[in-house]
């Protein structure tokens, strides 16, 4: 593959050999954001765990402290009182039935779907169009619930959704490159806790078999794994 000459000259402050503590990962993968817009800094977590397996899945949702740096617009399914709650609370979209077929006809100008348990009925005719872009609700990641108003604060503070990918890796936003040192640090470690407090009984050996910080157009710097648990 070929590289652009900022990716290049960027990736010479990097030790492709090195595991790197976090403080040091973070100061690198700040320091190797060139791009002219405010990149995202993204961890790329690859663990012991066998998807196929159901005792081996991985799925949840935490709020990391200093949010992501990012404009969330929401979008719940909700009825009567529900509805006008979600729309209090400051969700961009409210709405039920009269939304599948505007989402079947490739409307996606959102980035979080919430719903009430009693819409998921109607939701679910949109699993095949929801579930492969990751906006399906789910009660593990908290976006299946009666609490509109906490859910939509809590997305709006800076939760994310983590979840195994076929490869068994978890890829997640931490923050922005524009972000200090400390606060994508405090993102990162929040993080991680919430990703080993997760770990399946049925994992057996190293859970954190790699862990990759890295900025959307920069190159990714290793992190010691067996320094995070």
């Amino acid at each position: 593959m070929k590289r652009g000459k900022k990716y290049v000259e960027a990736a010479k402050a990097i030790d492709r050999g090195t595991l790197y503590d976090v403080a040091d990962a973070v100061s690198l993968v700040k320091k190797t954001a060139v791009a002219k817009f405010d990149e995202t800094i993204e961890a790329h977590i690859r663990t012991g765990c066998d998807g196929r397996h159901a005792d081996q899945q991985i799925r949840g949702a935490v709020v990391l402290p200093h949010g992501t740096g990012k404009q969330v617009r929401v979008l719940v399914f909700a009825k009567n009182a529900k509805a006008d709650e979600a729309l209090a609370a400051g969700a961009e979209f409210v709405g039920a039935e009269e939304l599948v077929p505007k989402i079947q006809g490739g409307w996606f100008d959102f980035d979080v779907v919430v719903a009430t348990p009693d819409m998921m009925g109607v939701v679910g005719r949109l699993g095949r169009v929801l579930g492969p872009k990751g906006l399906m609700p789910n009660p593990k990641a908290g976006t299946v619930t009666m609490d509109v108003t906490k859910a939509i604060q809590d997305i709006k503070a800076g939760k994310i959704e983590y979840r195994l990918d076929k490869t068994n890796i978890i890829h997640v936003p931490v923050g922005k490159a524009s972000f200090t040192e400390e606060q994508l640090a405090d993102n990162f470690q929040t993080l991680i806790d919430a990703i080993v407090k997760a770990r399946p009984a049925a994992v057996k050996g190293q859970f954190l078999k790699s862990v990759t910080l890295t900025s959307t157009m920069g190159p990714g710097v290793k992190v010691n794994p067996m320094k995070l648990v």
